[in-house]
């Protein structure tokens, strides 16, 4: 067993022999959603605080759900916005750790709107610390993003060398991380931050003019609708499945390594994909489903703004300090979420793994070397 997955094994066992009491801001989330189910799998008590702003209550139920009635019983929610104090100090209130997801996503929304997007990930992200202060609560794990490294030009992204931001959500998430980090100096505070490359899985909404890019595409093919791709389709992406974020959310959590704390880790596979190349791996996996998708080509328009070219993770640092060790690549993570796609588009659940390799899937992973290696 590798030191990575044994790391993972042990923050496991550990939070099965010691539950604590989990604050998950964003809870009803795709991501905080997850977060939720995992935690009450491993038989935590958790607080969930959102005010439904973007999340949805279909993904608190279907979390309670898939862990049964005893272990939902340990879950308490809380409608309220991050951005009111008093609703932060009463979710804080006998917490061991935050997980902080809440968050305006979407770069595209933030241009529209740059002033909601510092308020919710900003203000609120500092309400939240500062409850969490308060209230004595002992680590605070906070969802940062790729979007920080802005326009520098290296591949892979290490996270030490930033850019200038390219948008106001870029430059929320990057507020945050200084926020983190000051008070983890000026009160003690221990703070980890996850810079989150391109998450996809089941529960991430496909609706809305915001969606991100796979659910949307997941969707458009099942309805046979046309699917768009901004630019020439040979914009790349570290896409991430939401199983490896849980697992690195956990680990943040837990580790008692001193180096962990007051520092951000990339959170990724370490492998990049083109929209491209993307498409023909949606398209086959729709295809086995709706055999009409098969012949389906996307339309191509220009490029947004903000958007970054491309984007790859060093997970190294990741590996090294927190034991992380990612489960899905794009292709494993896709044939995960295809059939909760399948379901939410009204068709029937059932293997949706292509039946013949596409050219996207035979093809080999660009990897770079600085991310093979095992620590």
């Amino acid at each position: 067993m590798s030191h990575a997955s044994s790391s993972w094994q042990a923050a496991v066992d550990e939070l099965r022999r010691r539950p604590r009491t989990w604050l998950v801001t964003g809870a009803a989330g795709f991501i905080g959603s997850h977060l939720v189910a995992r935690l009450l799998e491993l038989d935590q008590r958790v607080v969930g605080l959102d005010d439904f702003s973007t999340g949805k209550r279909a993904n608190v139920d279907e979390a309670l759900a898939s862990v049964g009635r005893e272990r939902a019983a340990r879950f308490r929610l809380d409608e309220a916005d991050i951005r009111d104090p008093a609703a932060c100090a009463r979710a804080t209130a006998g917490v061991e750790i935050v997980l902080h997801e809440a968050a305006l996503g979407s770069v595209p929304r933030s241009i529209a709107d740059p002033i909601r997007t510092h308020d919710v990930n900003v203000t609120g992200f500092l309400r939240v610390l500062a409850a969490a202060r308060d209230a004595g609560v002992r680590r605070v794990v906070y969802a940062s993003s790729s979007s920080v490294y802005g326009d520098h030009p290296a591949l892979p992204k290490v996270e030490e060398a930033i850019g200038r931001q390219l948008s106001p959500y870029a430059v929320s998430k990057l507020a945050d991380e200084r926020y983190a980090s000051a008070f983890a100096r000026c009160y003690r505070m221990e703070v980890v931050g996850l810079r989150y490359f391109n998450v996809f899985g089941p529960r991430q909404d496909p609706s809305g003019p915001y969606a991100a890019v796979i659910p949307q595409w997941f969707a458009a093919l099942l309805g046979g609708r046309e699917v768009e791709i901004f630019g020439d389709g040979e914009t790349s992406r570290d896409f991430c499945f939401v199983d490896n974020v849980v697992q690195a959310n956990l680990l943040a959590a837990t580790t008692d390594r001193p180096e962990a704390l007051d520092q951000v880790f990339n959170v990724a596979y370490g492998d990049r994909t083109t929209l491209n190349g993307l498409f023909d791996l949606v398209r086959d996996r729709v295809a086995s489903l709706r055999p009409a998708a098969a012949s389906s080509r996307p339309v191509y328009r220009d490029f947004r703004p903000g958007d970054v070219r491309h984007s790859l993770a060093d997970v190294g640092k990741a590996r090294q300090v927190l034991g992380y060790a990612p489960t899905h690549d794009v292709r494993q993570g896709l044939d995960a979420a295809a059939g909760w796609y399948a379901k939410l588009a009204g068709l029937p659940r059932a293997d949706v793994t292509p039946s013949a390799p596409s050219v996207a899937d035979r093809a080999p992973q660009r990897k770079s070397p600085a991310l093979d290696h095992s620590p």
